[in-house]
């Protein structure tokens, strides 16, 4: 895997751009840092990242490879119409097609989009109040965060409208039934807002094994405080290069 001749996939490297390139290590990474946090589901869900350019053409998972094992160099070029645009032995998943064309067509800052499937975030999804001011960490997603109802597996794309519409200008996203999304304008702020979501969730299944009348929501005070702390950004440049750090140590290759 290290030299990029994964499942016959050669290295691409010097043979694209070098902003096409720098978007192909950036989303690479993004797939292994979902993997190494087991929010992966197989080969299923995906990310996508925009290559730049006049063109809006983007990248996203080569479909039937697992997350672990992604590339820079296997990434699969396409356009809005799904067309791919380069020699590859693999095809795109439909679904992801649908979800991520439709939000990089309408956001100039949809650099990355992200959509997961994990345990944690598929049961907070699939709860009536959607995410509850419970944590540190949901009073920092909710300003960010959106809702849009489940419709079935995502192939219709008459959806597309109707979820451009749900996320607005948010940047996070609960699919009801169906899991978290996240759009950044770097790799490093969609990874981030993943990150606090995902966490969120996380800590909002394990508050309420007590039973929804023994959690303690935070003061709507609080709730607006965090807010206007936060309203800036999270931190997404300074966390990145260290998560970056931790996949050379724990699962090195996704820059071939």
């Amino acid at each position: 895997m290290a030299d990029g001749s994964v499942a016959g996939v050669t290295s691409l490297k010097g043979k694209v751009s070098a902003e096409e390139w720098q978007a192909r290590v950036d989303l690479a990474a993004l797939y292994r840092l979902v993997a190494m946090h087991g929010w992966d589901d197989l080969i299923y869900t995906h990310i996508s990242a925009r290559i730049p350019g006049p063109e809006h053409h983007f990248l996203i998972n080569p479909y039937g490879l697992l997350f672990e094992e992604i590339t820079a160099s296997s990434l699969v070029k396409i356009d809005l119409d799904g067309n791919i645009l380069q020699d590859t032995p693999y095809f795109i998943n439909p679904a992801g097609f649908t979800i991520h064309s439709a939000i990089h067509a309408a956001r100039e800052d949809a650099h990355f989009v992200m959509h997961l499937h994990s345990d944690q975030g598929v049961a907070v999804a699939a709860q009536k109040d959607g995410l509850l001011p419970l944590s540190q960490h949901a009073l920092i997603v909710l300003p960010r965060l959106a809702y849009h109802d489940y419709e079935g597996i995502a192939l219709n794309h008459d959806e597309r409208e109707r979820l451009v519409a749900d996320i607005g200008d948010k940047t996070l996203m609960l699919l009801k039934n169906h899991g978290t999304l996240a759009v950044g304008d770097t790799a490093a702020n969609c990874w981030v807002g993943m990150y606090y979501l995902e966490r969120a969730c996380t800590m909002q299944v394990q508050a309420l094994s007590a039973g929804r009348e023994n959690v303690l929501i935070a003061p709507d005070a609080s709730q607006a405080e965090v807010a206007s702390q936060v309203a800036r950004g999270i931190g997404g440049a300074l966390a990145w290069p260290a998560c970056l750090r931790k996949l050379d140590r724990e699962l090195p290759g996704y820059d071939a």
